[in-house]
């Protein structure tokens, strides 16, 4: 009976010591042929031996250290969880100042900052509306796209004019998140629906007077240059892919792909994203992206008359509500 009860506090020690080791494995991974021992001390600012004891399993990593070593390299904790129904998630801050959205795009880039960017990454974006980073730039249309989220977001935000709106200065922040989005093998998905919202909310702020005729047709215009760009892009990119899909509901998700590294960003407003690098999940987001694409069209290989037909069914929308505007 005896011999049985140390066995089981046997198993059950080794139980707990199989996350710590899984931790350090992956630690491990990170730093290649650096000290181990210096790694972890310097991280947890604890002594050498400290550290020493930690890496033998002699002594176990408190949950604030195991948190730290975590968030340090950047490894996700989900596969320290024995259920798969269960995940751990990062979730964005919440934007409801023009400074929260200046932390959002400093956030996003340290996003890609974080993740192994090389000619093994793939960005997909479920393009249900025209993906964000194509608006940052100094432009009416970017400027006019943060009156609107800022509108949009903030329950309290007083309704004043366009011409009257004046954002912080994000250009630093974004043109260095629109350069790295422009570098990277980006696959989107899109639909002559893609641009509705954006018309929308152009019409929405002309017909309540808050946006006057002048700058309407400017933003239009400058709208009309981005989709010009991106159908430049189809034609001459081969780091870019665009597909058109007409059967599925699209949803604003990027899924950042890459064999060593994932993440899968998901909406949960216009500017909050739940964060997943859980690998199982992962896999599954992409084999949803790969389902999505086989049932669509490829406008980069599809031809000149398709890719001359999708793109000016959205010329033609941006044409008529200018002629609507300008009459």
């Amino acid at each position: 009976m005896r011999k049985k009860i140390k066995i089981n506090e046997y198993i059950c020690e080794n139980h707990k010591n199989m996350g710590q080791e899984l931790l350090l494995k992956e630690i491990r991974k990170k730093i290649g042929d650096k000290s181990l021992n210096d790694e972890i001390a310097n991280i947890l600012n604890i002594s050498y031996d400290a550290a020493h004891r930690r890496t033998s399993l002699k002594a176990k990593f408190s949950f604030e250290e195991a948190l730290e070593l975590a968030k340090y390299y950047q490894i996700s904790l989900n596969q320290f969880i024995t259920s798969d129904q269960q995940l751990v998630v990062k979730k964005t801050s919440a934007v409801n100042t023009t400074e929260d959205l200046q932390s959002f795009f400093r956030n996003n880039l340290s996003i890609f900052e974080n993740l192994p960017l090389s000619d093994e990454m793939t960005i997909y974006y479920s393009a249900k509306d025209i993906p964000f980073f194509y608006t940052l730039s100094d432009t009416l249309l970017s400027r006019f796209k943060i009156y609107v989220w800022m509108n949009l977001l903030n329950a309290k935000q007083v309704f004043v004019p366009f011409l009257q709106f004046s954002p912080p200065y994000f250009e630093s922040n974004t043109q260095e998140l629109k350069k790295k989005y422009e570098a990277q093998q980006v696959v989107e998905l899109w639909n002559d629906r893609t641009i509705s919202s954006i018309l929308q909310q152009i019409l929405f702020y002309f017909e309540t007077g808050l946006l006057q005729k002048k700058e309407a047709g400017i933003i239009l215009e400058e709208l009309r240059e981005i989709i010009e760009h991106i159908e430049l892009k189809t034609e001459n990119n081969p780091k870019f892919q665009l597909y058109e899909n007409e059967l599925m509901h699209l949803s604003n998700d990027i899924f950042f792909h890459h064999p060593q590294q994932s993440l899968f960003a998901i909406p949960t407003n216009m500017f909050g994203y739940i964060l997943v690098n859980d690998a199982q999940t992962c896999t599954e987001t992409r084999n949803y992206f790969e389902h999505q694409i086989k049932n669509s069209k490829s406008l980069n290989t599809s031809g000149n008359r398709d890719r001359k037909v999708f793109f000016n069914k959205m010329y033609t929308q941006i044409g008529d509500l200018k002629r609507e505007i300008l009459k």
